[in-house]
């Protein structure tokens, strides 16, 4: 049995976008997992829950994981190992200098231990670093646990296969079904959870990605690798074709955690549309991709469309933030 510590709120509700839906012809619905809690909000927590519950079960006292210099995961990790009395480690990509701001800023607050590595580091050695710390922890006494990008492995991707449960006794409550569910892919774990949770409960809906970083065929070998790690968990195997693997590429932009002006102007209407807030790095660029696809034909035969909201909102930087035109009203 595999031990789950529960700290999210749970579960998450889902809304109508009204004015959406109105504009696209579509029902287009989003799941609230920004507010999964405040420190801990968005989807990283639902992993950790699971991530965590296996480094207590093995008595560790340390958390080591990596990301970006304004990881959403990173600053969950802080915070639930903060609260539950471990130490954190976090490996960043970045140099560290400049503002300390969004994420960076609450890591700090969190008490978090920080290395921060260059890009080619991060890229072809962050595991090999991670592991030394661990190491290098061991020597003082600690027991320290890693928990790879995104906690997206076998056992973190958990968090997103009972997510599909709670999406279906929503269905039943809200009396709609859901022909297709999107959600932003960044390294791979939340569409992997979703995907293997939609296919052994049988459900007809297709889960589609949007890839914010790298491209459609890497995310896809992610997720046939991470259906394999998620089934030595559940003990039931499934077997699928790569083309299977509904990723929908072309939304990267600029790269990962860079904007383009028009995806600020599109968060931007969509905050005053619908009085949501999306973040640029993850849930900005899916949404703007899902409204693009829709209006290009591509979900032509779907009616029911749920979007997961992965959170983010800390993930604002200086730089993305000056890229808004936001104007301001005054009244007499």
């Amino acid at each position: 049995m595999v031990k789950r510590v529960r700290i999210a709120n749970l579960p998450t509700k889902i809304e109508k976008l009204d004015r959406l839906s109105s504009e696209l012809g579509k029902n287009i619905y989003i799941k609230r997992d920004d507010q999964t809690g405040v420190e801990v909000s968005g989807n990283k927590i639902r992993k950790l829950e699971f991530s965590i519950g296996e480094a207590l079960s093995k008595d560790c006292d340390y958390l080591i994981t990596c990301g970006g210099i304004q990881s959403n995961h990173a600053r969950a990790t802080a915070a639930v190992a903060a609260k539950l009395g471990l130490g954190s480690y976090l490996v960043l990509k970045g140099d560290g200098e400049g503002e300390i701001e969004g994420n960076l800023f609450l890591d700090k607050m969190l008490g978090a231990k920080i290395k921060f590595i260059t890009a080619e580091e991060y890229k072809n050695h962050r595991e090999e670093i991670m592991n030394e710390i661990k190491n290098s922890l061991e020597k003082e006494g600690h027991k320290a646990y890693i928990i790879p990008e995104g906690a997206s492995n076998g056992i973190g991707s958990l968090g997103y296969v009972n997510t599909m449960d709670e999406i279906l006794g929503q269905e039943e409550e809200l009396g709609i079904e859901f022909d297709a569910i999107v959600v932003t892919v960044g390294s791979g774990g939340t569409y992997a959870g979703l995907y293997y949770g939609n296919h052994v409960n049988d459900n007809s809906a297709i889960i589609y990605g949007f890839n914010i970083c790298d491209t459609k065929e890497y995310f896809q070998n992610i997720v046939i690798n991470l259906l394999v790690e998620i089934a030595t968990y559940t003990g039931k195997k499934i077997i699928i074709q790569k083309d299977e693997i509904n990723i929908i590429d072309g939304y990267p932009g600029l790269g990962y955690a860079l904007s383009r002006p028009e995806e600020i102007e599109f968060i931007h209407y969509f905050a005053k549309l619908e009085g949501i807030i999306l973040d640029p790095v993850y849930t900005g660029k899916a949404m703007y991709g899902l409204v693009n696809e829709i209006k290009k034909g591509r979900f032509d035969k779907h009616q029911n469309i749920l979007f997961i909201h992965t959170g983010g909102l800390f993930g604002w930087n200086r730089e993305q933030r000056g890229l808004l035109k936001l104007e301001i009203i005054l009244v007499k």
